[in-house]
């Protein structure tokens, strides 16, 4: 196998400001396994919490693992790499492509190769933190992408009143819509405004609440979830699939990522073990183009909720292969997940 790295910068349409700060874009890694004639395509976003703080971390980081002979099997590679201190985020690229390019070998789609079906449910499209103003001019351009439902991110560090003239400012704008409407906090609130916020947003139609409390305070879940107003998902909280008996008692469901838990191998435990302890699941995104994205869509029959659409928000995406249709964001149905750089 030859393995290759590019590296490119992804600008963002618009600017995503969440309660930890802002994003306007960033370089990517993206990494290509070829073997004879095909290619098997994967793509890293870096991430200080994600065990690769930049592109240059991460490809060295794979560069020295790859140096010491991978095994053969997808399963013992991520095991291996893990073992090794691979970053999370580093590991998924090398996963995602590994997977790419074993069903392009069996000819088939990867979630079909996964005894999938190409089938999802409704993708959130995100609504950063942003002043009403900005909020009223934004939600429309969103419904009009085709938008059947909004992740709106609140924790405002200004406190929890700039968060709900934010929240009424999108149902301003989404009014008539029929748009479903989530929120995810970021671990932005404290136990008391989280309770308080969340019965507020129960009154406005809310479906759940992401992540209301800062990762570290698990301890707290207890408390919020014995009377909770809304359905509670752990995000930040919730990186590998032995995070889950922790908390499994006291939240609805969790959130997975592939740059969080080091791609899809891991993204199946996940969900196992989710659906053991009778959780509900689903699948986010950072800031990714269309190839991790396919890659997350392959797999989008396990859950119940999703959130890849960090690729409809780059200017320009430098990929494709993870087509947005009436509001559902699938793979391309093509061998392997589906995603590619369209120029390497």
């Amino acid at each position: 196998m030859k393995i290759d790295f590019h590296t490119l910068y992804l600008k963002k349409r618009f600017p995503l400001r969440i309660s930890r700060g802002e994003i306007k874009g960033g370089e990517n890694l993206f990494l290509s396994v070829t073997d004879g004639n095909l290619t098997g395509w994967g793509e890293m976003a870096p991430g200080a919490t994600e065990g690769a703080a930049d592109v240059a971390t991460g490809q060295a980081q794979l560069e020295a693992f790859i140096a010491q002979g991978l095994p053969d099997a997808i399963h013992d590679i991520w095991a291996a790499g893990h073992a090794t201190g691979v970053g999370a985020c580093a590991l998924a690229a090398l996963d995602m492509a590994l997977w790419d390019l074993r069903a392009k070998q069996a000819g088939m789609p990867l979630y079909k190769l996964l005894g999938l079906a190409r089938r999802g449910v409704v993708s959130s499209l995100t609504v950063g933190i942003n002043p009403p103003d900005v909020v009223r001019d934004r939600v429309p351009l969103l419904l009009a992408q085709g938008a059947r439902a909004l992740k709106v991110k609140l924790g405002s560090t200004d406190g929890i009143e700039a968060d709900k003239a934010m929240f009424a400012a999108v149902l301003e704008a989404a009014k008539g819509s029929g748009a479903a409407l989530r929120v995810d906090a970021n671990g932005g609130w404290s136990l008391a405004d989280a309770r308080h916020m969340m019965g507020w947003l129960a009154e406005r139609g809310v479906e759940y609440i992401e992540q209301p409390l800062v990762r570290g305070a698990e301890d707290q879940l207890p408390d919020l979830f014995r009377d909770r107003a809304l359905p509670i998902f752990v995000d930040e909280s919730c990186r590998m699939s032995g995070d889950i008996p922790g908390f499994a008692r006291c939240v609805d469901g969790v959130n997975l990522k592939l740059m969080k838990c080091g791609g899809i191998t891991e993204a199946l435990r996940i969900v196992a073990t989710a659906r053991a302890f009778g959780l509900k699941t689903m699948i986010g995104c950072m800031g990714e183009s269309s190839v991790s994205i396919a890659a997350g869509a392959s797999l989008s029959a396990l859950f119940d909720y999703i959130d890849l659409d960090s690729h409809l928000n780059l200017d320009p995406d430098p990929a494709s292969g993870a087509p947005f249709a009436e509001g559902i964001t699938l793979p391309a149905d093509r061998r392997g997940h589906g995603g590619a750089l369209d120029h390497a």
